[in-house]
């Protein structure tokens, strides 16, 4: 069983090993909302809170990790802060922008370009909180940067993954896909959930991400009829890192006002229901690198930290993952995302 003690100390060697990180140039966990606009005077999300500490984590044992971001600047403000600390890291920007599924698929055929092995895919970067919105591609834009987006990347680094041996993948998720879910768990008659509040349309995102791990596991897993192949398939888990202190508790404009979260947030980390960032990275690199994490594990729930945990009653539903997974499939598919050429 995995252990509660796990540190980044106890990850093997990952020199010659390829990794990425989506939202992997900030803080951590969660992408903040903020009060910028869009030509048409929609509220944007800003993916610059994701995945900092997990790309350090990542470095300091040697791995070569692509940092996904929307912002180049900030992304090699982040790389270079790194590099203050560990010369040798071994970083690279990855561009996309996960409100442009377009962008997604182009990010994609970059990387297969440029390498012929990818050891591990972190989709980290999410958004939460945020006023509704549709994005360019049709759908709400919680539901589209934390899940379809990073479905689609998923489906078009598959061929990287699956000649990888020991390949593995992270959905971070969140316990908000317990709680903050409309019944059903997914609403595919109403998958915008715009007369529903913005948490809703968030924890459906990250049930999402808990759905799109497990099908992954049973189509492509170690027990999967593709570890044929002789790779031992594709271990994969959705992580929930845990409730960390992130800037998340000053610039949320949908969940609470803003002026009562940072009111909440010293006493939360008091009474150590808030934790600090570099906590944060531990499970996503615990699932993703660890020895302790075998084969028999994929498929699973990683909660705070590094621990097999239980999901929710619908996220351990299969006929909903395959559901899902079908839907996400039929609707990219309609829009000519699905080649690989």
């Amino acid at each position: 069983m995995p252990s509660t003690k796990f540190s980044i100390d106890s990850l093997p060697s990952l020199t010659g090993k390829v990794y990425v990180v989506t939202g992997g140039n900030a803080g951590m966990c969660v992408c903040i909302p903020t009060s910028s606009s869009n030509e048409h005077g929609q509220r944007k999300p800003n993916l610059s809170a994701s995945g900092y500490s997990t790309v350090e984590g990542l470095a300091s044992r040697g791995a070569k990790v692509y940092v996904g971001a929307r912002s180049e600047s900030k992304a090699r403000d982040a790389i270079q802060t790194i590099k203050t600390k560990l010369p040798d890291a071994d970083l690279h920007f990855l561009p996309f922008n996960l409100a442009s599924l377009a962008s997604v698929v182009a990010a994609a055929r970059m990387l297969r370009g440029a390498e012929t092995a990818l050891h591990g895919l972190i989709n980290n970067a999410g958004i939460m909180g945020v006023p509704f919105a549709m994005t360019e591609d049709g759908y709400e834009v919680q539901f589209q940067t934390n899940y379809i987006s990073h479905w689609l990347l998923t489906y078009h680094l598959l061929p990287l993954l699956q000649a990888t041996s020991g390949a593995r993948l992270v959905n971070v998720t969140s316990d908000g896909h317990e709680r903050f879910v409309p019944a059903g768990g997914i609403k595919f008659d109403d998958l915008s959930l715009e007369s529903q509040n913005t948490m809703m349309r968030y924890g459906q995102s990250k049930l999402a991400n808990v759905l799109h791990a497990k099908e992954l596991h049973r189509r492509y897993g170690p027990s999967a009829a593709a570890s044929a192949a002789g790779n031992g398939g594709i271990r994969t888990a959705a992580v929930h890192p845990g409730h960390i202190n992130t800037n998340l508790n000053k610039q949320a404009t949908g969940a609470a006002p803003g002026l009562v979260l940072r009111a909440v947030t010293p006493i939360m980390r008091c009474i150590c229901i808030l934790d600090e960032q570099d906590k944060g990275a531990l499970s996503s690199l615990f699932a993703i690198a660890s020895d302790e994490f075998k084969a028999p594990d994929s498929g699973a729930y990683v909660i705070p930290y590094a621990t097999i945990g239980t999901p929710s009653k619908y996220a351990q539903d299969g006929e909903l993952a395959k559901k899902l997974f079908d839907w996400t499939e039929s609707q990219l598919s309609a829009k000519g995302l699905l080649s690989l050429e």
